[in-house]
């Protein structure tokens, strides 16, 4: 009927629709590390597998193995997962075998099930990059994966600059395609490496794989944003049958980064012809998530979240103007497209926080907490943790902050442990007895102890020229831990295992946010935040937090 707002689409009332597997290939921990001024740690690399893997892609390429020391640690000990675990690399050299090449050795060597290799199908690159033969390089093809499969191993061709090369010379292209299919390959994935490949093409180009004999079923798409048309370009490949797709968290990626997972995935599962036609391994519950994993990700590589990103942005879903501000109030569907509760976002109008509360209620049943709906409370809590995200907080990467805050303000925090009295941290930086430079920091902390009675901490780096402890937050960090009374066996095992620091804005009233990642024996790993325009307070408030929450998950009373 005319007149009426198109209902927003709900994948909750799909029922019984027979639907074709799309499959989802994460490569954000190798071709997302190549993005200008991200270099993630092992530890990083971890975390992110597990946020990947709670969103409910099929493959996590998790980097490539010999090729730098943090992709080796990595794959020394990879995360558990349920999505197939995948090592990269490349095809063997010309002149010698796939048995012998010790490139190719060390990704089978990291043991994952199923491996990636990069082959080119591009004369040109073939000639003028390699300096071989097109026919040594379709051996070469043919004969990497043949030995991956005689491995036992799920092989992955990613068919480098295709798009260029089907232009240039099409039945050279597709022959080292036909070479991977022949060496056994699972699937073949057209890449458009340079990105310049525009969605009608790369959809035609497809059709035409799919024509010449490649099974769509075996076909992949990774497609690069240097047009900011990879997400286009990857629905494109899909329409034309391609099954697998290749992208990355938050788009990151060389260059101008990949296909954006975190824009593709809700547009899979949301949008017609999509939602109704094909299915991922993504649920409907993992998809709230989605705003979360995509915040996480910019924590840890410390960049400020883009509030105009399509589904997770901040801004994605609010509405400033007051026609549709009024507008909303009535029906949301008059200017949202989707329920931004799907993706794990809300609503941001200023005369309505329902959305926030319902987000806020969930957040709250992750850490144990339950609170019934319409509970005045909520609407505290919700105000107050805008105020302190407005101050330079950021709760999303620091769950466990969020915890201390939410029992406190419903009146569940029944023990506080200690209270800080004064702390005191000087560095000085200063020439040894053997006249080398080394950064000296001593700290003091006194803290009443909630059972009554007060200690005071002094710690100094022993060994000055070990740089990496020569720090005041360091310092900080054993002296407040070093005597806590009652408490101090329950904190033995923590430590301190990462330090991120932000600017939140500029100028002379700068605020810094400091977020600390912290460990103990028994494996567990939680984050805290603290804001404050002097750095080391900020640092200290996070340690704080930090050993308030170790102290209430081992059950500390007093």
């Amino acid at each position: 009927m005319r007149g009426l707002p198109p209902r927003i689409f709900d994948p909750r009332r799909r029922r019984g629709a027979v639907k074709e597997r799309l499959y989802l290939f994460d490569t954000t921990l190798r071709d997302g590390q190549q993005t200008q001024g991200v270099d993630f740690s092992t530890g990083e690399k971890r975390k992110i597998a597990g946020l990947l893997d709670a969103l409910g892609v099929d493959y996590i390429e998790g980097g490539w193995p010999g090729a730098n020391p943090t992709d080796s640690d990595f794959f020394e000990d990879a995360p558990k997962t349920r999505a197939t675990m995948t090592a990269f690399g490349m095809t063997k050299r010309a002149g010698r075998s796939a048995e012998n090449d010790d490139v190719l050795a060390a990704v089978l060597n990291a043991g994952t099930p199923s491996v990636c290799l990069v082959g080119k199908t591009h004369d040109f690159h073939v000639e003028r990059a390699l300096g071989i033969t097109l026919e040594e390089n379709r051996e070469n093809i043919r004969a990497s994966v043949a030995h991956v499969k005689a491995q036992g191993r799920e092989a992955h061709l990613d068919a480098e600059h295709f798009f260029d090369g089907w232009k240039a010379n099409r039945v050279y292209a597709l022959s080292c395609l036909m070479a991977a299919l022949e060496g056994g390959a699972d699937w073949v994935v057209l890449c458009d490496t340079n990105g310049g490949t525009l969605p009608a093409e790369i959809g035609r180009i497809v059709g035409e794989v799919i024509a010449a004999g490649v099974p769509g079923g075996k076909l992949g798409i990774h497609c690069h944003n240097d047009t900011e048309t990879a997400v286009a370009g990857s629905l494109a490949a899909v329409e034309a049958g391609a099954r697998q797709i290749q992208g990355t968290l938050n788009g990151l990626g060389e260059r101008c980064g990949n296909a954006n997972l975190t824009t593709l995935i809700p547009t899979l599962l949301l949008k017609e012809p999509y939602a109704s036609r094909y299915e991922t391994g993504v649920s409907v519950e993992a998809l709230k998530g989605l705003r979360r994993a995509s915040r996480t990700l910019d924590e840890l590589l410390n960049r400020v979240p883009m509030k105009q990103a399509p589904y997770v942005g901040a801004s994605a879903f609010a509405h400033k103007a007051g026609l549709h501000a009024s507008a909303i109030l009535k029906d949301p569907t008059t200017y949202e497209h989707i329920d931004p509760a799907l993706v794990g976002n809300e609503r941001v109008v200023p005369m309505s926080n329902q959305a926030g509360q319902s987000n806020l209620r969930h957040r709250l049943e992750e850490v144990g907490i339950e609170v019934d709906r319409g509970d005045a409370r909520l609407g505290q809590l919700l105000d107050l943790v805008k105020t302190r995200e407005a101050q330079g907080y950021a709760y999303d990467s620091a769950q466990a902050s969020f915890e201390l805050l939410a029992r406190e303000e419903l009146g569940l925090m029944t023990h506080h442990f200690f209270d800080v009295e004064r702390y005191r941290v000087i560095s000085e930086r200063r020439r040894n007895a053997k006249g080398e430079l080394v950064i000296v920091s001593e700290a003091v902390v006194t803290v009443a102890l909630a059972g009554g009675g007060q200690t005071t901490s002094f710690y100094q780096n022993e060994n000055p020229t070990e740089q990496e402890d020569a720090g005041p937050v360091n310092a900080l960090s054993v002296a407040l831990s070093k005597d806590l009374g009652p408490y101090q066996e329950l904190i033995d095992d923590w430590r301190l295992v990462d330090f991120k620091v932000r600017i939140t804005n500029g100028g002379t009233e700068a605020v810094t946010r400091v977020i600390i990642d912290s460990e103990d024996g028994q494996g567990r790993r939680w984050s805290t935040v603290g804001v404050s325009a002097n750095i080391v307070d900020a640092s200290f408030d996070a340690l704080v937090d930090a050993i308030r929450w170790k102290l209430l998950r081992d059950g500390a009373t007093g």
